[in-house]
């Protein structure tokens, strides 16, 4: 299977890296054994849009190829394609499905922001205090809310396994730090001369200060400079704050992608 979403394309970089991806010519199956509670880690891949009665096809898929979705917490699908195309999505928006539309951003080199930050440092995390910092800001999905084991555990060993890819110069995690407060991170890895960005988050009491901008920006031109790389990619809720952020620094949307996913428990 040839995959032509240019989102699904890098989002396989990651458990290509460390998991499992297995071709089945209609779909693709994707595993990252050592986190099986990261639902866009352990998903499938369709070849098509689905049909009327595909829903009950596709997660008796999903539960020979990944497990069942009741045990494992979760049921995720991802669809080939460019333009957004969503299929017979019904039946699973009635069945409790999320149906996730995103935009696709690409540049071939980031400009500067409207507004930057010229307060903010941003540089590559380095050592075990940076790592520690960054995976403290990320324990819980809501910086206010209760603490949440089963997110704490997910989220330690997504944040190793992107510091294991930093480490084998697959990319780096990136910081904008504020008198050595880290008040912004993302990440920014590659394989073939593309880049791809990962999860870019803002301190809530530090929003619209421009850091995004000027951290994603930043992020970019040492990538690039770094990894030689000729295009980068991100990837937005369609038409949120984020994809202006970054359509500020010179990303244009290239393509929609879709999917859906069901929660019956645990982390995203």
């Amino acid at each position: 299977m040839n995959l032509r979403s240019l989102a699904y394309r890098t989002d396989l970089f990651f458990p290509e890296f460390e998991g499992s991806v297995v071709d089945r010519g209609e779909y693709l199956v994707i595993t990252t054994p050592d986190n099986p509670g990261y639902h866009w880690g352990n998903f499938l891949i369709f070849a098509r849009p689905p049909q009327p009665g595909d829903l009950e096809r596709w997660t008796d898929t999903f539960s020979r190829e990944i497990g069942d979705p009741q045990r494992v917490g979760h049921a995720v699908f991802g669809v080939d394609g460019t333009d957004g195309e969503a299929g017979a999505v019904r039946q699973f928006i009635d069945a409790g499905y999320e149906f996730e539309r995103n935009v696709v951003l690409s540049a071939k080199a980031a400009h500067p922001p409207p507004r930057p930050n010229r307060d903010v440092t941003v540089r590559p995390l380095v050592s075990d205090a940076d790592w520690t910092l960054s995976l403290e800001q990320r324990r819980k999905p809501d910086p206010d809310g209760p603490d949440d084991e089963g997110y704490a555990r997910f989220m330690e060993r997504l944040m190793a396994r992107y510091r294991r890819m930093s480490e084998a110069g697959r990319g780096h995690w990136y910081g904008a730090f504020l008198c050595d407060v880290l008040v912004a991170d993302l990440g920014l890895f590659h394989r073939d001369g593309v880049g791809r960005y990962q999860s870019v988050v803002t301190l809530p009491e530090f929003r619209g200060l421009g850091i995004a901008g000027t951290l994603v920006y930043g992020a970019a031109v040492h990538a690039a400079e770094t990894f030689d790389l000729k295009d980068i990619v991100i990837v937005a809720d369609d038409g949120s704050q984020a994809s202006r952020v970054y359509a500020s620094v010179g990303f244009e949307p290239v393509e929609l992608s879709v999917g859906w996913a069901k929660s019956w428990e645990g982390p995203p």
